[in-house]
């Protein structure tokens, strides 16, 4: 796989919020933990919805969470 043209904060804003793991963010965006670590590895790109979801799941806005590298 190689890697997307969006990149994000997921692994920093885990840690800014108590050390946060792969798990409870998975549980807190309704995806699975594989998903996290995919993402965080910049190896998936999310769809919208899941992005928004993720940054719900920090109290913050998509901007603040992902970033376009490409």
């Amino acid at each position: 796989m190689s890697a997307t043209p969006v990149g994000n904060h997921i692994r920093r804003l885990r840690f800014e919020h108590g050390e946060m793991t792969q798990g409870e963010l998975a549980e807190r965006a309704g995806i699975t933990r594989q998903t996290v670590i995919a993402l965080e590895a910049g190896k998936y790109a999310p769809s919208l919805e899941l992005a928004f979801r993720i940054a719900r799941a920090f109290g913050r806005e998509i901007g603040e969470v992902f970033h376009w590298v490409g």
